[in-house]
């Protein structure tokens, strides 16, 4: 009998994007922890489980770097408590299954999908002439770039805040799923994808 994440939710969801079925792990695990034993390996990053990789992201330390015009210093509260942000993310998916009463599993896949860019823009140096080029971007780096947009739109929606981290990334995953351009992560791929069109 399959598992269910966090004993609650079920892993049969959809993937409708062709170009990440392959990336989006749904080992179906209760608590997905792999203690990232694969992490030497060619494109290991595939073989873990969706949930982790959002765990991972949201582990970032606070740099004091601006982020979208905020210096965030988070003083990496969260570096290394794998657990505790393992717990955010299973009352994110609390809140999300109460406000849409909809399997959260599946609305993440749905805002991972519509947060990931097609499109970016590469430097590159003719002679001593630097220019902007744009190119596709591939599967895999689409989910990274998706799964750090939430992540860091998560962080901001809590940082010096009242809302929490579960609310802002509640939020912004709802937001994500709808493909309402006021959540972060749907904001950011456009602005890349338009920065890439006026390359062209």
């Amino acid at each position: 009998m399959a598992n269910l994440l966090f004993d609650k939710y079920s892993y049969d969801v959809n993937v409708t994007d062709p170009s990440l079925v392959n990336y989006i792990n749904l080992n179906d695990l209760k608590y997905p922890v792999s203690f990232r034993r694969t992490s030497q390996k060619d494109f290991s990053k595939a073989k873990i489980n969706i949930i982790e990789r959002l765990a991972n992201s949201l582990m970032r330390g606070g740099t004091g770097g601006k982020i979208s015009g905020h210096v965030i210093r988070t003083k990496g509260r969260l570096q290394g408590k794998k657990l505790k942000v393992i717990h955010i993310i299973e009352d994110a998916f609390d809140y999300i299954f109460e406000q849409t009463k909809q399997n959260p599993l599946q609305v993440y896949i749905q805002a991972l999908e519509n947060s990931a860019p097609i499109e970016d823009t590469t430097r590159v140096r003719y002679g001593g002439i630097i220019s902007n080029i744009a190119l596709d971007i591939s599967a895999s780096r689409r989910l990274d770039v998706s799964l750090r947009n939430i992540a860091i739109a998560a962080i901001l929606a809590s940082f010096d805040k009242k809302t929490t981290l579960t609310n802002g990334l509640a939020n912004e995953l709802i937001l994500a799923a709808k493909n309402d351009p006021n959540g972060y992560a749907i904001k950011r791929k456009n602005e890349i994808e338009r920065m890439a069109r006026s390359a062209k």
